[in-house]
């Protein structure tokens, strides 16, 4: 999940007043009515209460003979740690129940955090964030996660998110979802990474996403799966409809609404035991997508998506961690609609280009990478900071000359939210390249 609450220096971008031009959109069926608005505003209100009794995390132990209890010394889910709910048990005094790292159980680990921040994009914005971590076998080989994100703006934008990782040990199966609802006026600037601040065109659409891949383990760590995925955008506006990056939309979208539909095939090696807060080990994932008309797909085309993720102790006898991360959407073959094209921010967890506002960069294919060191403040591992950096390049074919490299970099600070998960609360700023600059929230690690 990534909040942006400033997104660039340039203030006159980015920003819709109370009377934006998109008040007049007609509502889809599936637009959030009002009432479920107010009943939205109620659980934000709710959540901060559930987390000020102290009930944000409901926690239990790691198994003693589990893969992570190998460095139990240096964890940051061993007991001794100190939480959110901690500090919260504390401040309120409140007694009765042990260090909740000494139970036994294979979870759920609840994470709960209600925030409120504001943006250039979207103005006062409420969020809740919702993360809850479990094992489904005895021997606690891995950790499965769900998150939910969900957001509502003074502008009336409202977006939600599920991401989820289900780990079925007893059949070696893995679930893997991506599902989304956006109502959320937005800024694209074209097509290519010499795109400026100044190519920006306002556009508004409703987009629904439902990616549900299933995975069979085939040896220890490698999984290979298929998966159906849909993007449907409908009610697609451009203000004003005219101008270059007007002429691209309109290149590569044959209407107001787009449909892709399609098949993927899967394969993935994750030798992590936890995908919340990875301490060490290797993430290899790739996707070979087809979209087919025969499943609704407003035309054929393929895309190829490699992701690949390191995390090294560093030093190794410490719970810092050296990480590196790889992600490359390529379109191999066909044309996408504009909205499908990969682009700046729009990976599975919305999380890449820490520096530059999601959308910024758009094109047929993407190359990105990116390295962070992950450190404790305090010995207690409430407290925790990262440094960063990370560059990236759009460009319609590998021929391409010229090609500009797009570089960021930044700097976070960690506070501990649940120390049997390892989930932090994660607060970064970043910088691009032409003034972009941001801060970034998250509940779990970027990657």
């Amino acid at each position: 999940m990534k909040v942006v609450f400033n997104d660039k220096i340039k203030t006159n971008t980015l920003y819709y007043p109370l009377d934006n031009p998109w008040n007049d959109t007609k509502p889809h069926p599936l637009l959030i009515s009002g009432l479920i608005r107010k009943i939205l505003l109620a659980v934000l209100i709710l959540a901060f209460n559930v987390s000020r009794s102290g009930l944000i995390a409901q926690q239990k132990s790691i198994h003693p003979n589990s893969n992570e209890a190998v460095h139990h010394k240096h964890d940051t889910t061993r007991a001794g740690q100190t939480d959110i709910r901690d500090i919260i048990r504390e401040g309120l005094k409140l007694k009765g129940k042990p260090d909740s790292t000494r139970m036994k159980g294979e979870g759920p680990f609840f994470s709960v955090i209600p925030m409120v921040g504001y943006s250039l994009m979207s103005g006062l914005t409420g969020v809740l964030s919702a993360s809850t971590s479990f094992y489904t076998s005895q021997d606690r080989n891995r950790y499965s996660n769900i998150l939910f994100n969900a957001y509502y703006s003074q502008y009336n934008q409202f977006w939600t998110t599920i991401n989820s990782n289900i780990f079925i040990e007893k059949r070696k199966l893995h679930l893997y979802g991506d599902w989304r609802y956006y109502n959320f006026p937005t800024n694209t600037f074209g097509l290519g990474s010499a795109s400026t601040f100044a190519d920006e065109l306002k556009v508004q659409y409703y987009y629904i996403r439902f990616y549900q891949v299933l995975y069979r383990e085939i040896t220890e760590n490698f999984f290979a799966g298929l998966g159906y995925n849909l993007d449907y955008h409908w009610n697609i506006r451009e203000n004003p409809p005219s101008g270059p990056v007007y002429d691209q939309i309109m290149m590569l979208q044959d209407n107001n609404k787009s449909v892709s539909s399609g098949i993927s095939f899967n394969m993935q090696f994750d030798t992590r035991k936890n995908s919340v807060n990875p301490l060490s080990g290797t993430l290899v994932s790739l996707q070979f997508r087809q979209n087919l008309a025969w499943l609704g797909s407003d035309r054929d085309w393929d895309s190829f998506i490699l992701d690949i993720r390191k995390f090294v102790r560093l030093p190794a006898s410490s719970g810092n961690v050296l990480a590196f991360w790889s992600y490359n959407n390529l379109t191999m073959a066909g044309e996408p609609p504009y909205f499908d094209l990969p682009s700046t921010g729009w990976d599975n967890y919305n999380n890449t280009g820490r520096g530059y506002v999601p959308g910024r960069y758009t094109g047929k294919n993407l190359l990105y990478g990116e390295m962070e060191y992950r450190m404790a403040l305090t010995r207690n591992g409430l407290f925790g900071c990262v440094a960063f950096c990370n560059a990236e390049t759009v460009f319609r074919k590998f021929t391409e000359s010229g090609m500009k490299i797009l570089p960021g970099a930044g700097m976070g600070l960690r506070i501990k939210v649940n120390k049997n998960s390892g989930a932090n609360l994660a607060i970064d700023y970043g910088f691009g390249v032409d003034g972009s600059k941001g801060l970034f929230v998250n509940l779990g690690e970027v990657f």
